[in-house]
């Protein structure tokens, strides 16, 4: 999902095999980055720190908040996993996070005014009787999170289609 970056190490390894590839070396001190499911099972067996993200700071999310309530289309993020990320790292360690609360609002923010653009989307593409629709800047998490609705709407347009139009195969019988 993504590489985090362990600082400094409390442990000294050398450079483990693991499914993913080689990882390290470990040194005291010195920062290594490392998958994401090792970084939270290190700072789990207190071995090490996590550092966030770079844009995983106040100022900047403000920024990402206020671009994205100022346009009309999907804004990208600055990664594709910004949720996954933030709620992994704000669970696992918050405590390496600064103003981690304040971090977990403005995600909030940003995935509540995504969520909404999402609604007002999928209601203007069913009205519309749209053919496909364009899901530029949506990350992964948030079309699942409108596919069921979308799907639904979808299915009961087509069958609304298919209801209204004649059928040729019913033959009208005269009295």
């Amino acid at each position: 999902m993504g590489v985090s970056t362990l600082s400094p190490p409390a442990f000294r390894a050398l450079v483990p095999l693991v499914v993913s590839g080689d990882l390290g070396p470990f040194n005291p001190g010195l920062p290594v980055e490392v998958p994401l499911w090792l970084a939270i099972n290190l700072k789990q067996r207190q071995k090490c720190r996590l550092i966030p993200p770079e844009w995983m700071d106040v100022e900047k999310l403000e920024k990402i908040r206020d671009h994205e309530r100022k346009e009309e289309t999907f804004t990208p993020m600055p990664s594709p996993y910004y949720m996954e990320l933030t709620k992994l790292l704000l669970n696992h360690a918050s405590d390496n996070i600064p103003k981690a609360d304040e971090i977990r609002t403005l995600i909030k923010d940003v995935w509540d005014t995504r969520i909404a653009k999402l609604r007002v989307s999928a209601d203007s593409f069913v009205r519309q009787q749209e053919a496909h629709a364009k899901v530029d800047n949506l990350t992964l998490m948030e079309i699942n999170t409108s596919g069921a609705f979308l799907t639904q709407a979808l299915n009961h347009m087509y069958k609304l289609r298919t209801n209204l139009q004649p059928s040729e195969s019913v033959q009208s019988q005269d009295f």
